[in-house]
């Protein structure tokens, strides 16, 4: 009894010299808080779109199949699954780190000692067995359990698990963002390419009326009544609109493979009906609170997941400047002879052993790990600002921009009208010889830019009304 208080006392100064530099190890970080504001400028709906399913969002047959098809198959979402069984795993192995290790030991071998030795001598005048003497080859057999176990006595082990718990979550977040990102490129591709369906028509469209035009000019070339120029300038005009042409077929087929390789195949055509561009697009969004970007946005979540987890790091690594406390211990059968390792109870084997190491020498390295742990928890929580911060920028800008699109719509509607009038009246007028043939071409032109810069009004209608989807944390569910 005394040894084992002789024993204690002399080992607390070793235990305190050991651990006398963790008391400034500070593990509660915080940075300053950018207060989110009570509401988004001239929306006052509590409810946001965000929580409707994008199958009632997107009602478009065809773009549901395609979005359907991408979830299923696309390669970056397959990737991000595997991230989750990767984190899931990491799970496992961080709670298999609190339980003993045990394990069967199956061991044979064979030792010689030199004669004129302590072990040799003495097993020279030994007996192994009643009337057998130690043999000069002596072997040993051993069967039995081994186990190891890590006394997780200041919560490092626990703190592993808990980050490890804290990265599956944020993995599982950034999966949902990546689907929420993966909605929105698809109905973003599909709108594009509707709106390229309807500008090819109404190229191909101007294009007849010019042929038409072309033609006439060159009749009034014959009788006299116009020029070689005239008729150079209507062909121009003509090429150039065929030239329109093929790049706008061209960006089709490159917007048909961007679908493509978002739902994980080669390149095929996409089916779609160039009509649904002009189907109804919400006039209002319900936008929410901006407090609900922190539920609705899945990086949101993923970034505090982050932060949580670093949280847990950071004290993994204060519990390492403290000393490791293992117990081992072994149970079996040792024997120099097979046939003595079952049957006799004399062949019965077992140790118990419990180690306390504290780190002396590589303390600048734990220090070191400690900061970067720090470094890290403070990033996180920087960048969980950013997130929120980027959201809310990115509802703000899509909101004013929905905003200011339906006023433009409403003006190239109009514009549009009036200069599609004025190509017809520029044609009467040119026929008697009350408006030069630069007039006409001046009204084609117009026209034509007219009803292109409309349908890419209305492009960018239906892409703002996904982006603020989006950014309202919509998509993923």
């Amino acid at each position: 009894m005394k040894l084992k208080r002789r024993f204690f006392y002399r080992l607390i100064p070793f235990l305190v010299l050991a651990t006398s530099g963790c008391g400034s190890l500070n593990t509660h970080l915080s940075i300053p808080e950018k207060e989110i504001p009570a509401s988004f400028p001239k929306q006052k709906n509590a409810a946001s779109v965000a929580n409707v399913n994008w199958r009632q969002y997107f009602a478009d047959p065809v773009l549901v199949q395609l979005i359907d098809a991408a979830i299923k198959n696309n390669i970056d979402l397959q990737v991000a699954l595997q991230r989750i069984e990767m984190s899931r795993s990491s799970v496992k192995l961080a709670n298999g780190a609190l339980l003993p290790k045990v394990g069967l030991a199956v061991g044979g071998g064979v030792q010689k000692f030199g004669l004129y030795t302590m072990d040799g001598a003495g097993n020279a005048s030994t007996e192994i067995t009643p009337g057998r003497i130690v043999p000069e080859n002596l072997t040993d057999i051993y069967v039995g359990l081994q186990a190891s176990w890590e006394v997780d006595v200041w919560g490092k082990l626990r703190n592993q698990r808990k980050v490890a718990l804290s990265q599956y979550l944020a993995t599982m977040e950034g999966t949902h963002f990546v689907i929420s990102n993966l909605v929105a490129d698809v109905a973003i591709h599909y709108s594009e390419l509707l709106a390229l369906d309807n500008t090819l028509e109404i190229i191909r469209a101007t294009l007849q009326k010019q042929q038409e035009a072309l033609d006439v000019i060159k009749i009034q070339k014959e009788a006299g009544r116009a020029n070689e120029l005239a008729v150079q300038q209507f062909k121009a005009q003509l090429l150039e609109s065929q030239t329109l042409e093929k790049n706008v077929l061209q960006q089709i087929s490159e917007t048909e493979n961007k679908i493509n390789f978002l739902l994980g195949r080669y390149p095929q055509p996409i089916e779609r009906k160039k009509e649904i561009l002009f189907s109804a697009i919400p006039q209002q969004i319900s936008s929410g609170l901006p407090s609900q970007l922190l539920a609705n946005r899945p990086d949101v979540r993923e970034a505090e997941y982050q932060i949580e987890a670093s949280k847990f790091d950071l004290e993994a690594a204060k519990a390492a400047f403290f000393p490791n406390f293992n117990i081992t211990a072994a149970l079996g059968f040792q024997a120099f002879n097979p046939e003595f390792l079952f049957t006799s109870p004399a062949s019965l084997a077992y140790s118990l052993m419990g180690t306390l190491v504290a780190p002396l020498i590589n303390m600048n390295a734990l220090k070191a790990q400690f900061n970067t742990a720090k470094a890290n928890q403070l990033t996180a929580m920087h960048n969980y600002q950013k997130t929120i911060l980027n959201g809310y920028v990115e509802v703000v800008n899509q909101l004013s921009m929905i905003e200011n699109l339906q006023k433009i719509h409403s003006a190239k509607e109009r514009q549009s009208v009036v200069l599609k009038k004025s190509v017809e009246t520029s044609k009467e007028l040119y026929k008697t010889a009350r408006a030069t043939y630069l007039e006409v071409l001046i009204a084609q032109q117009s026209a034509l830019q007219a009803n292109l810069e409309l349908i890419d009004v209305i492009k960018q209608q239906r892409l703002a009304a996904v982006n603020i989807y989006k950014a309202l944390g919509g998509g993923w569910r």
